[in-house]
């Protein structure tokens, strides 16, 4: 324990275009503990009825201003946290943000200069980006004098090999910014720590990590390190996810603008937010509600795309690898969904891909049959936690 920091806090927000999820970690602890001593959410931040939720205790409906909700709900969570301080100090603050472009390869204390660069990057991440600089903006202004740490998604992948970073597009958009990032990178690290810790040399050979939620991706790494990943120069690529398309042919969004006589800003919201589970089911983006719904052929379809789609990248990712020897499943279907979960090891037969249905019904850490050749493993991620550590070593340096 260090006495300097005794009663002070980090403070971890993760700001999404309809939630606010935030996490206090105890900054006296030295490592921090993975469990925060408190958290909770705002989620529905747009809709009719926003619902703020905490660490034990019921979820409660909100009132917030129409016209400004997101404001909104970042003073009214300032209130909260401010409300159960009782005398200790929040040190810092360490944000999630998706896209750190070409410049920022580390977390990085935001000033006024930061923050410009990394509006330039809205275009990349528009889910995820302004909602994060919103409130950095707003604590910049009303508390300039608290650190506040930016902790990149892309940040992980930039160990890939050059070859996994390049687009086939002339040289000149490479210049110009135009490659291979990857996201997802703060769940990646944290995989990356958490498996060595359980798995030591079984985790360090040729390891895939599937992050499904909302959004998706996977992560090829050697030795713990990324060397591909399906996302790329924007979080639209790679698997199908819960709104999004993933990988499309561009032709087709030629097409649509063309033929189809869409708007710029009506084929990104296709996209982005009509596409994906939701888009082919006409249902819903969330497993949970579409799994009882497969006697309806739209449901069946657009989840038997999405596995098939996660099967096909494992794949490839499974050849970049020369083979595969761990697949981790993490994120909120990762952990949660195990039909999904059977559904692709299913289709992995042909890498030596077979679980134990009782461990995987019980989502057991390990799901892997003995007779499989890869060892198959369900490990939470812990986003928050590699954000405040970041944040605490920035600001204790």
């Amino acid at each position: 324990m260090n006495d300097s920091n005794a009663g002070s806090l980090i403070l971890v927000l993760n700001c999404g275009s309809s939630s606010i999820k935030f996490a206090l970690f105890d900054a006296g602890a030295t490592p921090l503990a993975r469990t925060p001593a408190w958290g909770g959410k705002v989620e529905s931040i747009t809709g009719d009825t926003p619902v703020f939720s905490e660490s034990g205790a019921a979820a409660e409906t909100l009132t917030l201003d129409c016209e400004h909700p997101y404001h909104a709900a970042l003073t009214y969570l300032r209130q909260r946290i401010v409300a159960r301080l009782h005398g200790r100090r929040i040190v810092a603050i360490a944000h999630r943000v998706v896209h750190g472009g070409s410049k920022y390869f580390e977390p990085v204390r935001v000033d006024a200069a930061v923050l410009a660069d990394l509006k330039s990057y809205i275009p990349l991440a528009p889910l995820h980006q302004p909602f994060a600089l919103e409130a950095i903006s707003a604590l910049l202004t009303e508390l300039p004098q608290l650190p506040q740490v930016a902790c990149f998604d892309t940040a992980f992948h930039q160990s890939m090999p050059t070859v996994e970073k390049m687009l086939p597009l002339p040289r000149s958009a490479w210049e110009q910014g135009l490659r291979r990032y990857g996201f997802h990178g703060l769940s990646y690290a944290y995989q990356s720590q958490v498996l060595g810790e359980h798995y030591g040399d079984g985790a360090r050979g040729r390891t895939i990590v599937a992050h499904l939620g909302s959004g998706a991706s996977l992560c090829a790494m050697r030795n713990l390190r990324s060397v591909a990943t399906t996302m790329g120069f924007s979080a639209l690529d790679g698997l199908m996810m819960g709104t999004r398309c993933g990988a499309l042919d561009p032709g087709a969004v030629i097409y649509l603008m063309e033929i189809g006589k869409l708007s710029l800003e009506r084929v990104g919201r296709m996209l982005y937010h009509e596409s994906g589970l939701f888009g082919v089911s006409g249902v819903s983006s969330d497993p949970r509600e579409l799994l009882p719904r497969e006697d309806e052929p739209p449901v069946r379809e657009a989840l038997a795309l999405y596995v098939r789609s996660i099967v096909r990248e494992v794949g490839a990712l499974a050849a970049t690898l020369d083979g595969l020897d761990m697949l981790a499943f993490t994120a909120g279907i990762g952990e949660h969904q195990a039909v999904i979960r059977e559904r692709i090891c299913a289709g992995l037969g042909f890498l030596g891909v077979a679980i134990d249905p009782a461990a995987n019904a019980a989502h057991a850490p390990v799901i892997s049959s003995t007779a499989s050749r890869v060892k198959v493993v369900v490990e939470a991620t812990n986003e928050e936690w590699v954000a405040a550590t970041a944040a605490a070593a920035l600001v204790h340096a």
